[in-house]
């Protein structure tokens, strides 16, 4: 009877891991411009210390500073929901997930979290916002 439970779930994860490789497969095919995921990529090593600096960051909330420093275990961790050794989709998943956090602490703690804690240049500050889903004029 547990064999049935253990399948079931079993089932569950492989049914919603490959749902989630088709949801990015789509979201790049529907967005050949791919401009913005290389950039982020590029800014890798600032939005590490980004994310570091908001964890320390007293102002922002400390629901947010648990869910970034577990992002940052997510992040370094050598195992990932799309492995990023596959072209293009491998490193996706990871901009994706830094985008939803980004937005997370948006909604919670203001975009001048962001802007305060920013370590890089102003136009990787520019990026960044883009990938939070904000323009750069705002």
């Amino acid at each position: 009877m547990w064999w049935r439970l253990l399948l079931g779930v079993t089932a569950g994860l492989v049914v919603t891991y490959l749902l989630l490789v088709a949801l990015l497969l789509v979201a790049y095919r529907n967005n050949r411009n791919t401009s913005l995921l290389r950039e982020s990529l590029r800014l890798l090593p600032d939005v590490v210390r980004l994310l570091r600096r908001l964890t320390k960051d007293p102002a922002v909330p400390r629901g947010v500073q648990i869910r970034l420093g577990l992002l940052i275990v997510y992040l370094l961790m050598p195992i990932d929901l799309i492995p990023d050794f596959i072209p293009v989709i491998g490193y996706a998943d990871d901009s994706l997930i830094v985008a939803i956090a980004l937005r997370s602490v948006i909604r919670h703690a203001g975009v001048e979290a962001i802007d305060r804690n920013w370590p890089g240049s102003t136009d990787g500050l520019g990026v960044i916002h883009r990938l939070a889903g904000r323009s750069t004029s705002s």
